[in-house]
């Protein structure tokens, strides 16, 4: 089932970021992950704004495979630094439909 991991990210410290967008995709993809959108350009449609800097959007074959990366060893001083510099908020959803109503998804 489908997993996808939601960061978002407010940048502090910048120095990280360089060396973070050009290798942690790669860590991802080695896990089955595909990033469907890594944007700044936010616009709040509905509600408070999140006021962060970026969103990244990965989408995983499992939530299994999500945690993999996200615990893979050679992440981990990537994770630090953008711990460091950041302020980061990392969610996991699956594929599911909570109400049940949608047919292409499965039920919640």
């Amino acid at each position: 089932m489908a997993a996808y991991l939601i960061a978002d990210v407010t940048v502090t410290e910048d120095s990280w970021v360089p060396e973070y967008a050009a290798r942690v995709h790669e860590i991802a993809a080695r896990h089955g992950g595909r990033y469907l959108s890594r944007s700044g350009n936010i616009d709040t449609l509905e509600g408070k704004p999140l006021g962060n800097t970026l969103v990244a959007l990965i989408e995983f074959p499992s939530k299994e495979a999500a945690r993999a990366f996200a615990s893979d060893p050679e992440y981990a001083p990537f994770s630090q630094a953008r711990k460091a510099g950041s302020i980061s908020n990392f969610h996991l959803i699956d594929d599911t439909d909570l109400a049940g109503g949608i047919p292409y998804l499965p039920k919640g």
